[in-house]
């Protein structure tokens, strides 16, 4: 089943409820929240009370991702914000194994991630523990980036494996999406798309139902 992930990373904070309500309304049922902490990451978004505030007026799943350095020092506090789903880079951990049992004893969804630059070597250990991979297509710390093309190879590869140890494993990418690569993007494998200034460009609401258009027109095939 295809979802669409907007990232808030893109909208107008100041109307930030109203975008959300937007998106809503377009048919998405999650939302990308991408935390950074300009130490793992060069930037700084926001953090807990952004997503306190905004879980108060929305049923939507908060795809919650940390881009942060050793985020088990903080899932606790995202959990009870209203997280639902909590992504981990595998490159910002010390004990990946430790953040992810953290974050399920906490009754929250995981996911993991990796850059560009990582191999998918590095992620095996980990495929069969959690609910989603986030597949990084530009790197991170910065919105409005150009996808980059060899990322369908790492899709590609990464969904053969879950295939076998972890089929209901979602596989989602985030970077550049827009809906001009979106059909080769779900060919690859993912089944969830995350998408900020695609989204939040324009006529938000017809933005995501677009997304779910091209998804439906490939199911149709």
């Amino acid at each position: 089943m295809f979802n669409l992930s907007p990232s808030i990373l893109a909208a107008d904070f100041n109307q930030l409820g109203r975008q959300i309500a937007e998106v809503e309304q377009g048919g998405a049922d999650w939302l990308h929240i991408d935390v950074m902490d300009g130490a793992f990451v060069p930037s700084i978004s926001f953090g807990m009370p952004v997503i306190k505030s905004i879980r108060r007026n929305t049923a939507l799943l908060f795809d919650v991702h940390l881009m942060i350095r050793e985020p088990i020092r903080y899932v606790k506090e995202f959990a009870e914000s209203g997280a639902d789903l909590i992504t981990i880079h595998v490159e910002a951990c010390s004990d990946v194994s430790a953040t992810i049992r953290e974050i399920k004893a906490l009754g929250k969804k995981v996911g993991i991630s990796l850059n560009p630059e990582t191999k998918t070597e590095c992620l095996l250990p980990y495929l069969s523990e959690v609910d989603l991979v986030l597949v990084m297509s530009v790197h991170p710390g910065f919105g409005g980036q150009k996808f980059i093309p060899e990322t369908l190879e790492k899709i590609k590869e990464i969904k053969a494996k879950l295939l076998e140890v972890n089929p209901k494993c979602h596989v989602e990418v985030d970077g550049g999406v827009c809906a001009e690569n979106a059909i080769d993007i779900l060919r690859a494998g993912a089944d969830v798309l995350v998408a900020g200034t695609a989204v939040f460009s324009g006529n938000i609401e017809r933005n995501v139902q677009r997304f779910y258009q091209i998804a439906g027109e490939l199911i149709g095939r």
